[in-house]
């Protein structure tokens, strides 16, 4: 139940990505934000994890194992996968609409992390992952108000770019989870990660108009947005990770929009309908489905 505690919590840290966006300088962009927030994030949580390391007499063995070769491999696609997902995110958001895009990837990346499991570990989810997946999913759906806006033109461009998005979540958790099983702490897993990611990205940034920088409000949502959202956030998932499934979770950190929903709700005074409360009522059922098997059937030995 620790384990699950820890996912969920690391969700309610992502959740607040979007409130943290709505406080900062309107001058910045998502593409922006996205790109600073993995590059300072990571960056950060390299230096965490080095630090860390540095203090555990045996981190060096941890890191440099036999199987070092193998691990570099997982190191480099997880962060080529954590920085894939800020274009094909937010490509899909662009050309289909927020909801649509944010829908397709957070509905999309839970099966997409089982499959991958599935094909990396031949171990097929239990019966109590497919419920709470599909339960928490339809929850999304609901909350998203996806179905109340129905009708609305689809295009092929954005959900390619929304299902990349989830196709890179799903990678770079699977990533993380095989360095976690091959005797890497959960710090030192994330922090590999991550600052590989922040090293692929920073070059990136001259692409971007960073000149909301200098508001009073940019430095503070960028602190947030690293701090929060990726240093204690991942630091979490990845203490999780360690001995629950890939699988679990991802839709686990579906509880992501439903804090967000809840932020909106208390902090930008927005609306909830009365599908949205529903929705928030099932993707709830959907995590309870999968916090109770978790306790035994779910860790991984």
């Amino acid at each position: 139940m620790r384990a699950v505690l820890l996912v969920l919590a690391s969700a309610v840290c992502f959740g607040t990505t979007g409130t943290a966006q709505a406080y900062g300088p309107d001058a910045a962009s998502s593409s922006a934000v996205g790109l600073t927030r993995i590059v300072a994030g990571g960056a950060l949580l390299g230096l965490v994890a080095w630090w860390v390391a540095g203090r555990r007499t045996a981190a060096p063995r941890t890191v440099l194992a036999p199987s070092a070769r193998p691990a570099l491999l997982n190191v480099l696609v997880g962060g080529a996968a954590v920085l894939a997902y800020q274009p094909t995110f937010f490509a899909g958001a662009r050309l289909n609409g927020v909801a649509i895009g944010a829908v397709v990837t957070l509905g999309a990346a839970p099966v997409m992390t089982g499959l991958l499991e599935w094909l990396v570990t031949r171990r097929v989810p239990p019966v109590a992952w497919f419920a709470g997946t599909a339960c928490a999913v339809a929850g999304v759906v609901l909350l998203s108000g996806l179905l109340e806006g129905a009708g609305q033109d689809v295009s092929a461009r954005g959900l390619a770019g929304s299902l990349g998005a989830a196709l890179s979540y799903a990678v770079y958790t699977i990533a993380a989870k095989r360095l976690l099983d091959t005797g890497w702490t959960p710090t030192a897993a994330v922090g590999s990660v991550f600052a590989t990611a922040a090293l692929l990205g920073a070059p990136f940034l001259l692409l971007v108009d960073l000149d909301w920088l200098a508001s009073r409000s940019g430095p503070a949502m960028v602190l947030w947005l690293a701090v929060v959202t990726v240093v204690v956030a991942y630091v979490l998932f990845a203490h999780g990770l360690r001995t629950l499934s890939a699988s679990t979770v991802s839709t686990l950190t579906l509880v992501e929009p439903m804090t967000a929903c809840v932020l909106g709700l208390v902090l930008l005074d927005e609306r909830l309908s009365s599908v949205g409360w529903a929705g928030l009522a099932v993707l709830l059922a959907g995590v309870v489905v999968l916090a109770r098997p978790a306790r035994g059937a779910e860790v991984v030995a």
